[in-house]
């Protein structure tokens, strides 16, 4: 496998005996995760100058928008400091123009409120103009779906419609 430069992102890869062996009757799977002898975990490192790395996200929520290449966790991070926000996650939705344009589903502090383009505002002083969110939604605690563990399911949030008010 090829290095990175450092604070380039790449897929962290990984081989040696304490690895797993592969899925329990899954081939398919096993293809897609085992190429080249390397188990390819899925997960986005960025090698830092003093040599550690440091978690940037992972492969499958990556956004692909304009030709650029958008981490969710960059975009949340920055959403996540509004003081009217409790919670948010962000991902791709289709845009017929741009690939996938940036959604930023929202849990508002109890009490707080702000509007979608106050919350795109905010990204400007530290997002470039193609990670700012192009749909935002805010909805309650209680409507996000999650896991067993409690886990936000972005994926099933990405399934939900988008209206013509979530546009700003």
């Amino acid at each position: 496998m090829n290095d990175l430069a450092v604070g380039q992102p790449g897929e962290c890869v990984v081989r040696g005996p304490s690895v797993m062996s592969g899925y329990l009757d899954d081939a398919s799977a096993n293809e897609e995760v085992f190429r080249g002898g390397w188990l390819h975990t899925g997960d986005l490192l960025r090698k830092e100058a003093d040599g550690s790395l440091t978690f940037v996200d992972r492969k499958k929520y990556l956004i692909k928008t304009g030709g650029e290449n958008v981490y969710p966790a960059e975009v949340e991070a920055v959403i996540a400091r509004h003081p009217a926000v409790q919670e948010v996650c962000v991902f791709g939705v289709p845009d017929a123009y741009w690939g996938e344009a940036i959604k930023a589903v929202i849990v508002p502090r109890q009490s707080q409120w702000a509007s979608g383009p106050e919350i795109v505002a905010f990204c400007r002083a530290a997002l470039a103009g193609y990670k700012r969110p192009r749909f935002v939604e805010f909805v309650a605690s209680e409507r996000i779906p999650r896991s067993a563990t409690g886990k936000l399911q972005r994926h099933e949030l990405a399934k939900w419609p988008i209206g013509d008010d979530q546009k700003v």
